[in-house]
């Protein structure tokens, strides 16, 4: 169209020159041309005139009319989908007013987080709704929507996670409380009564984390144990299919257990640590807390031992792996002149698994140091703690390391034991764990600490044991 306006203005703006020729001569013939050639100048300036309005007109309504179809296009992307919509708008009025229930369509889904049941589908086609998740604190999944005529059923929603145990209060209770159960799975919808599958049942919701166990808040007494962790929730129950076509909708598996609480620290003087809560029982076994550490023993010449709070056991695992058990906790003595002990705690029990067991939990490392500026300083021991047995099939926990003993008179540190391996069932026997490395230091007789014994393999490689030295 650009072009076509470009000749024309090319050529009336030739025709210019014509539009006012003069006569040769002054004869009338000359004069009668040059009036021709005028008249057929000026006509066809006039008649262009015309052309290049109508070519105006023609480039204007040609850009509205690209621009309205672009337009519609966007509009109408997909207008057999309106359209269809329109239709089923129609088709399902009665029978939403009716029984709140399309007659063809999908059921509408639960909202996350509220175990809202999904809508049921069209009484003659249609799939169920999926039900929407539980809430937080164990709630359970929403139910999925059934079929009508032809369809699946909804699947179920998953169950919520289980709620936090209490924490302890050195005040009331240190020991931490249980975590709750994870909420239960919902139950898949049946399928259609013609065609069609039940829907699956909801997965159960993770076990809540056991409480920590709170600090020890007089001299010599030991912290708070960790709460166990919770069960994860049951998984729901598969739909029901209906029609000689068709299968039951699986059912939802078990949620994963909770995390052991951590146990507290023993009281500043002399206080044991706590011990960790086990883990809890699901899917998935939880893993054990860890054990607390305990204070430090400062009572000169008459002082108890102190301990590392125990790991707590790894959760079983019902359709998994074991829960890792919890490591031990740390222990400590400022001694001054007296003799004693300082123990790590042991670690944790790696839980059963019925596809790999836990591994056991780390002991925890022992340490000591001493004083004494008068004569003939007490002894000391620095003994890391054993690690933990492993569950059915896993590695077994390597011992805890013993520290160092610093003493004016004489000191041994003792390398914890590894831990013994778990038992194959029936895939190979776990490793046992290697025994700790020590050392010993002090300022007048020093004995080079004693390595921790190896680990029993359960049906597999034994573990090293450890290394003695004496700085």
């Amino acid at each position: 169209m650009a072009q076509i306006g470009s000749v024309l203005r090319a050529a009336n703006a030739a025709a210019g020159a014509t539009s006012t020729v003069l006569s040769a001569a002054g004869d009338e013939v000359s004069a009668a041309i040059a009036s021709l050639f005028s008249a057929y100048g000026q006509e066809y300036q006039a008649l262009s005139a015309r052309v290049w309005a109508f070519h105006d007109q023609f480039a204007a309504a040609l850009a509205g009319a690209g621009t309205a179809y672009a337009a519609a296009e966007a509009a109408n992307a997909n207008p057999l989908e309106a359209l269809t919509q329109g239709v089923l708008n129609v088709i399902n009025a009665p029978t939403n007013a009716l029984l709140g229930r399309p007659l063809i369509g999908d059921g509408a889904d639960g909202a996350a987080g509220t175990g809202q049941p999904g809508g049921m589908g069209g009484l003659l086609f249609g799939n169920g709704g999926n039900g929407g998740s539980g809430t937080d604190g164990g709630g359970t999944g929403g139910r999925g929507g059934d079929a009508g005529l032809f369809g699946n059923g909804g699947r179920g929603g998953a169950g919520g996670t289980g709620s936090t145990g209490i924490q302890g209060v050195d005040t009331v209770t240190r020991n931490g409380g249980v975590g709750g159960t994870g909420g239960q799975g919902g139950a898949g919808g049946a399928g259609g009564l013609l065609w069609g599958n039940g829907g699956a049942g909801g997965s159960g919701g993770t076990g809540g984390w056991g409480g920590y166990g709170a600090t020890a808040p007089n001299a010599g007494v030991a912290g708070g144990t960790g709460g166990n962790g919770g069960s994860g929730g049951a998984g729901g129950a598969g739909g029901a299919h209906l029609s000689l076509f068709g299968q039951n909708g699986a059912a939802g598996q078990m949620g994963d257990g909770g995390r052991g609480g951590f146990g507290g620290s023993g009281s500043l003087i002399g206080g044991a640590g706590g011990l960790g809560g086990d883990g809890g029982t699901g899917a998935t076994g939880g893993r054990g807390g860890d054990g607390g550490s305990s204070g430090y023993s400062t009572l000169g010449n008459n002082f108890t031992d102190v301990t590392g709070g125990v790991g707590g056991k790894g959760g079983v695992g019902i359709a998994g792996a074991g829960g890792a058990g919890g490591n031990g906790g740390s222990a400590f003595i400022w001694a001054g002149g007296g003799s004693g002990n300082a123990v790590g705690g042991q670690g944790g029990q790696g839980g059963s698994g019925s596809t790999v067991g836990g591994a056991g939990g780390d002991g925890g490392p022992g340490s000591l140091m001493g004083y004494n500026y008068g004569p003939g300083g007490g002894s000391g021991y620095a003994i890391g703690g054993a690690g933990g047995m492993g569950g059915t099939g896993p590695t077994g926990g390597h011992g805890g390391d013993a520290a160092y003993a610093l003493n004016w008179g004489s000191g041994t540190a003792t390398g914890g034991s590894g831990g013994y391996g778990g038992t194959g069932s029936p895939g190979h026997g776990g490793s046992g764990g290697d025994g700790a490395d020590a050392e010993a230091t002090t300022l007048a007789n020093a004995f080079a600490g004693f390595g921790g014994s190896p680990g029993t393999g359960g049906g597999g490689t034994p573990g090293k044991a450890g290394t003695a030295s004496a700085l």
